[in-house]
């Protein structure tokens, strides 16, 4: 049994009530994961980011439904504490209620996982209805649909007040039990968070959420090329890995590596 019991979809509510913040990282393997939920974040997310930050793609969609169930059961042995959500990748809930359902139950059972986070608006609040009703939590994801980035033309942030608060109220009122607001106006997201009853995430949506959740990656300074304005480098890991290969390196070339404390007699 864990030292410190798992924390819930409900925990996350009860934080809202109170006014406490609630805090969200990606992990995609064990040992990222295990630092996370020992570091005490509440809530840890199997991000289909993984496809631009672990695999290398310009964009979400190449994950495939096993590549998440992988990296998912992986994050779910290295965590015993922090709510597991994980994104259901394109377009495996665009499938019908019933294949969606299936979908989401491999995710849940073949993962050690808690949840399964939705990018959705209002149009798909009867299939958060139906996944609730199955006993499957689920993360409406509201904003900026990176799955849907052919579609809107680009990364750009969301302004459309109206269709906004309807599909965070619709999918609360489906059953959702967060909402993730993804590059929406810190004024509407505003709004959003003082009418919804369950807690709102933000991603690139200001401070008044009621928690925030970055890309671990881009926290820590592992991500090449573009990051997102939105994303805070805390540390340069990058650079500190650079740097130890390098030495590693010259050791090697220089025969300073073994040395006699990592040899044998």
């Amino acid at each position: 049994m864990p030292a410190t019991p798992r924390t819930t979809v409900k925990d996350l509510s009860a934080m809202k009530a109170r006014g406490h913040k609630i805090t969200m990282l990606t992990a995609y393997d064990f040992p990222t994961a295990r630092l996370l939920d020992e570091a005490g974040v509440e809530t840890i997310l199997v991000g289909d980011s993984m496809s631009m930050v672990v695999q290398g793609h310009e964009n979400t969609l190449p994950v495939t439904l096993d590549q998440i169930i992988y990296h998912a059961e992986i994050v779910g042995r290295a965590v015993e504490r922090a709510l597991i959500v994980v994104d259901m990748p394109f377009p495996t809930y665009h499938l019908g209620i019933h294949k969606t359902i299936e979908n989401a139950a491999r995710i849940i059972k073949e993962t050690r996982c808690q949840a399964v986070k939705l990018e959705c608006g209002a149009a798909q609040a009867e299939i958060i209805t139906a996944l609730v009703s199955a006993g499957i939590p689920v993360m409406a994801h509201v904003g900026l649909s990176p799955q849907a980035v052919h579609q809107l033309g680009g990364y750009k942030v969301q302004r459309d007040e109206e269709r906004l608060l309807n599909d965070a109220e619709t999918a609360e009122a489906a059953g959702a039990f967060s909402v993730l607001l993804e590059c929406v106006s810190s004024n509407i997201a505003k709004k959003i968070t003082e009418k919804l009853r369950v807690p709102t995430i933000g991603i690139g949506a200001g401070a008044v959420c009621d928690g925030q959740v970055l890309v671990v990656n881009d926290m820590l300074g592992l991500t090449n090329g573009y990051v997102p304005r939105f994303a805070r480098k805390y540390a340069d890991l990058q650079g500190v890995i650079t740097d130890a290969v390098t030495r590693f390196r010259d050791d090697v070339r220089n025969g300073d590596f073994p040395g006699d404390a990592e040899s044998y007699k």
